[in-house]
């Protein structure tokens, strides 16, 4: 039997219903109708139309986050294609971010994102705190594809734009208060004063956010812990001055603030221990613990930009930011009362960037150039603490400690430019010349007893400073440097005033990296290379249709892991260290359309398919023989099909407007680890559901919001610590591993939610 070639299939699919579909749809509008919005994002660092832009790209404005009753930016993957935003495993804060099947599965500091973060044109080096919540929020963009030319390293999948609220200039107040499910109580209050008319103007804006858990922890081996689980307790705030000296000159120096002490989240024990009275819970929220439940990230950013209109085609801007990061954790990865694995740890990071851009722009063409400068370090040391296999060999315990730090430095030059050709036709090109410097170290420790990061982390407990300096040893002291030059190249072609056809090429990188949990002095690994090709349309029809859509390939190699590798100077001996060891490869397409039907009801689609799987990943035997492990490794985080189908329904009345929306999202089967994946969610949807009412003098809002009404339950991440290769066990019957238990935990998206919020303009 012939296997159908459902790629092409797809493809061909999205091209004919690209140049017929529409138009059926528009011939049925009439020409009266209010006609559809006009999106403007700065996806290529210049104000745009989102229609004239040959970017895969999706913006989700205020008004559209408010009706949906958004909370964080992890929902906005439903308005995406192909794209993946979920909260890390252990933590609220943490951001695990997937676009196209490019990202970055572990958060441990000296790994790079795959998929880079930017508020305010600001780069967030780091994932802890990355999952930002919706606060004074203009809008928020999703890039997709490598933007390795504009935004430079670590964008390999894309990028995520965060846009606040610019100053009207008029003093305003806003409040908004919510209630809901498992205790639910929010506040959010953003406002702006004149300081100077129409000259300097001071914006602030602050956010309580607070929740019960979702679950409990069922026992704790501490006594007055709290425990709540998958709870929410964050308290934000920003400050945000603006200066207009002239017509020419704007000036915005902005400052931030989170702390998220929501507690440790807890994983549910899809097997029972083998060690403890820890049987599989009732609830996929429910878990036990032997550690603190308490946890903290905190981080805070202080940014300055500079805009000169220096005449009527040039223009200047300059980024200035500084940014810090703390994050101790408990990670419980055994999940039970006993200190089978546990790992509290610490993330300690800081960052400082500086761009400075030089845009031109006239009749037929458009230039965005710039230099860009970034110092980072990014610093942890976590504990891995097994005392009941230390127990087992007579010892009073057993710790293994790890830390250390990465460090970097790195300087680019960027240019791209497009240029009409013909009144029709324009070309894209850009390149960006990157260099990289960066160093580590890595230190181990073991103790035989049990050891956590700081004193004071259990009660009671203080941390022999003696004893750790004369344990530690310092495994990796080491450097190295990169450059980098990637391009990008296209062709846009203005069928008609409505319709845009566009083919690019671009290419991005991901920094190299050395091993944060190095035993040896090993070298690092180089930088990841993702090249793209894309093919796309952006029409509107009858200013009632909207369509784009995007056929690409991607190929990513020189992927980052660690395995089995020849020592660079002695091919005879063999470590286990991080090397450029995988290869993979991915084709998709990602359809948006949005149709206006009435003046009064509007429905949308998204759709999104890849076909991403690996096509090589080497290692050796234990003697040296070169052997493929390839079949050891799974595209994560990645399902094969993502859609979104739903309406906004507007209801004029004489007591106010009502906005009724509402939505289906899908995400079919998808793997949870990279490597030896043992878990796989099947596909799933979540139905959403809300009423928002608008006063009649604007002043009064009310928003009732039901999100995943069915209730369904679904996996985000997990910790595989079980043995299936050695006889009797196998995927069907795992045997115990690392601690020796059966440490096989799931971390589920959240439950169904209701709920209401109450705003009020003054």
């Amino acid at each position: 039997m012939t296997k159908p070639n459902f790629t092409k299939t797809i493809c061909a699919l999205a091209v004919t219903t690209a140049f017929t579909s529409p138009i059926l749809l528009a011939q049925e509008q009439s020409a009266d109708k209010k006609g559809l919005e006009r999106i403007e994002v700065t996806a290529r660092k210049t104000v745009e139309s989102i229609q004239e832009v040959p970017v895969a790209v999706t913006s989700v404005g205020e008004i559209e986050l408010t009706e949906k009753g958004i909370s964080d930016v992890t929902e906005i993957q439903q308005m995406s294609p192909n794209t993946t935003l979920q909260k890390s495993r252990g933590t609220n804060s943490t951001l695990t971010a997937f676009i196209r099947g490019v990202g970055q599965e572990d958060p441990l500091w000296g790994y790079e994102a795959g998929v880079g973060i930017y508020v305010d044109d600001v780069y967030l080096a780091r994932p802890q705190g990355a999952v930002l919540d919706i606060l004074n929020v203009e809008r928020i963009e999703v890039l997709r594809g490598p933007q390795g030319t504009l935004y430079g390293k670590n964008t390999i999948g894309g990028a995520i734009k965060y846009v606040t609220k610019a100053m009207s200039g008029d003093t305003e107040l806003s409040v908004k208060g919510t209630v809901g499910s498992y205790g639910q109580k929010d506040v959010k209050l953003s406002g702006q004063i004149p300081l100077m008319d129409d000259k300097l103007y001071l914006g602030f804006a602050y956010a309580n956010l607070n929740r019960d858990g979702f679950g409990k922890f069922l026992t704790s081996a501490l006594d007055g812990q709290d425990r709540e689980n998958y709870n929410k307790d964050l308290q934000a705030y920003r400050l945000t001055l603006e200066y207009r000296p002239s017509d020419d000159v704007f000036m915005r120096l902005n400052y931030d603030n989170t702390e998220d002490k929501s507690n440790s989240k807890g994983g549910f024990r899809l097997l029972p221990s083998i060690l403890t009275d820890a049987p599989v819970p009732d609830s996929i929220y429910d878990s036990y613990t032997s550690l603190p439940t308490w946890n903290k990230v905190e981080n805070e950013g202080l940014s300055l930009t500079v805009n000169w209109d220096i005449n009527e085609n040039f223009m200047f801007k300059s980024i200035t930011s500084s940014r810090e990061g703390y994050s101790p954790t408990n990670i419980d990865f055994d999940n039970t009362s006993l200190r089978i694995f546990d790992v509290p740890a610490i993330y300690d990071d800081e960052q400082f960037t500086q761009e400075f851009q030089l845009n031109y722009q006239t009749d037929g063409v458009k230039l965005v150039s710039g230099l860009y400068y970034y110092k980072g370090d990014s610093c942890g040391q976590y504990d891995a603490i097994l005392d009941v296999l230390g127990n087992a060999l007579g010892l009073p315990g057993y710790t293994s400690e790890v830390g250390g730090c990465s460090n970097s430095k790195s300087t680019a030059v960027y240019m791209q430019g497009s240029f009409d050709l013909t009144d029709k036709l324009s070309l894209t090109a850009g390149a960006r010349y990157t260099k990289e410097e960066k160093d580590a170290q890595v230190f181990n420790a073991v103790y035989f007893g049990t050891m956590y990061p700081e004193s004071g982390w259990v009660p009671g407990f203080v941390r022999d400073e003696t004893l750790v300096n004369a344990s530690q040893n310092v495994v990796l002291d080491n450097n190295a440097d990169w450059s980098r030059f990637t391009p990008k190249l296209g062709m846009e072609y203005q069928y008609s005033p409505d319709m845009m056809l566009f083919a690019s090429y671009s290419q991005g990188f991901k920094s190299g990296a050395f091993n944060p949990r190095a035993t040896t002095n090993e070298p690092a690994a180089d930088p990841e290379i993702v090249d793209s090709f894309e093919i796309g349309m952006k029409s509107d029809w009858n200013d009632t249709v909207r369509f784009n859509a995007t056929l690409f390939m991607l190929d990513h190699k020189d992927r980052q892991y660690v395995t089995l590798i020849p020592d660079p100077d002695n091919l005879a001996i063999n470590n286990q260290r991080l090397g450029n060891v995988g290869k993979s490869e991915a084709t998709g397409a990602e359809v948006e359309l949005t149709v206006l039907a009435t003046d009064n009801f509007e429905w949308y689609a998204t759709l999104g398919y890849i076909d991403s799987k690996f096509k090589e990943v080497k290692s050796v035997t234990p003697d040296g023989t070169p052997i493929d492990i390839t079949d050891q490794f799974s595209i994560t985080n990645t399902p094969k099909t993502t859609g979104n189908l739903g309406f906004n329904y507007t209801i004029s009345s004489s007591v106010g407007d009502f906005i009724v929306n509402g939505n289906y999202y899908y995400r079919s089967k998808y793997s949870l680890v990279e490597k030896g994946n043992l878990l796989t969610q099947d596909g799933y949807g979540l139905v959403n559901f809300g009423v928002n009412w608008y006063s009649e003098d604007g002043q009064w809002t009310v928003g009732l919001h039901g999100k995943n009404l069915t209730d369904e339950e679904y996996l985000v991440g997990n910790y595989p610590f079980v043995d299936v290769t050695t006889p009797p066990y196998s995927t069907e019957n795992p045997g115990p591993g690392t601690g020796g238990d059966t440490t096989l935990i799931g971390y589920y998206g959240d439950p169904r939610t209701i709920s209401l919020t109450v705003g009020y303009k003054f």
